[in-house]
């Protein structure tokens, strides 16, 4: 794994909104593009395998790594127990998401996470403690986790977090219309929500641990590109199996045949499950070895997590002093 200058992580931590590319407009449903792919699961399940083996970063390097991956960070809080103070906490975590000593030990002052997420009720109350800082805000709509309520709801839900300030919004496919190959419902449906959300960016949550094989992730992955998505996105979190390697080597090269075939980049999202600093490393080593440096920016690339956050905190306190800490010396808000 090549190394990271400062110069490029300080660039990611500032989270500036402008696009170093255009937004993916989507294109008319090509089922035969659909009907042609497919997913040799035993060779993505090898490849993966090999991955943490062939790609390790030591000291300073890693150091740079996991500094990158905290400007990448989603920082999330999607509990029913979700209060005011605590999405308050999380974005003055969001602020400064590494202890200000240690941040200037590093060189890093000024470093932000990607994004704050929260659920809609949240939105304004994210939105006013962010003010003044490039973080956006990211609401998870249309009935999340499961996306069963009514349309009319779903895309009225879309609307309201937009007009409360949401620049991102994640939303939930039907995964009944992947399991059945109704691409053209799954189009139809993700196109309008695409629309619902005018300026701001979505996120296509696929909820891949419920869709059954690999070959399902990536015709779902292509429809979701397909219908306009920004990005694309493993999980809500809330299912038994989120986020893993070979889901992500999946949804990876289809947006690497997505660019390939319209010339449009789009975002990758893996959600739930991603706690360990060690676990980031890997996916930003595929990320790398895949899609190359420009999906290693906040703009097209994205961790869902919240306890992550912690771990490289730790990581980056050994890096600095030789010891390891306990987890309420950094705490999250």
């Amino acid at each position: 794994m090549q190394s990271l200058s400062a110069e490029t992580v300080t660039a990611s931590g500032q989270n500036l909104p402008q696009l170093a590319h255009p937004r993916n407009p989507g294109m008319a449903l090509d089922l035969d593009w659909v009907a042609s792919v497919q997913a040799n699961t035993s060779a993505i399940e090898r490849r993966c395998a090999t991955l943490g083996g062939r790609r390790s970063v030591k000291k300073d390097y890693q150091a740079a790594w996991l500094l990158k991956a905290i400007s990448l960070i989603d920082l999330t809080t999607l509990s029913g127990d979700d209060t005011k103070g605590r999405v308050q906490r999380l974005c003055a975590k969001a602020r400064q998401p590494v202890r200000p000593d240690m941040l200037a030990a590093l060189g890093m002052e000024g470093l932000t996470v990607g994004a704050v997420c929260v659920y809609h009720d949240m939105v304004e109350t994210a939105v006013r403690a962010l003010e003044g800082t490039h973080i956006p805000v990211a609401a998870v709509s249309t009935g999340f986790p499961a996306g069963l309520s009514p349309w009319h709801l779903r895309v009225q839900e879309i609307r309201e977090s937009v007009a409360a300030g949401a620049r991102e919004i994640d939303i939930v496919i039907s995964r009944r219309h992947v399991l059945t190959q109704n691409w053209q419902a799954l189009y139809d449906e993700m196109r309008e929500m695409r629309a619902a959300c005018g300026e701001a960016h979505v996120k296509a949550i696929l909820a891949t641990g419920e869709l059954g094989t690999l070959r399902n992730v990536a015709r779902a992955s292509l429809i979701c590109m397909m219908a306009g998505a920004d990005f694309i996105k493993t999980s809500t979190g809330k299912e038994g199996v989120n986020a893993t390697l070979p889901v992500s080597l999946t949804m990876i090269r289809a947006i690497r045949d997505y660019q390939d075939r319209t010339g449009y980049k789009v975002g990758y999202k893996p959600a739930g499950g991603i706690s360990k600093a060690k676990d980031a490393l890997l996916y930003l080593a595929l990320m790398k070895d895949e899609l190359g440096h420009p999906w290693l920016q906040p703009d097209l690339f994205r961790f869902g997590a919240s306890s992550l956050l912690g771990d490289i905190e730790r990581q980056l306190e050994h890096h600095l002093t030789g010891h390891y800490s306990a987890a309420n010396r950094h705490a999250m808000g």
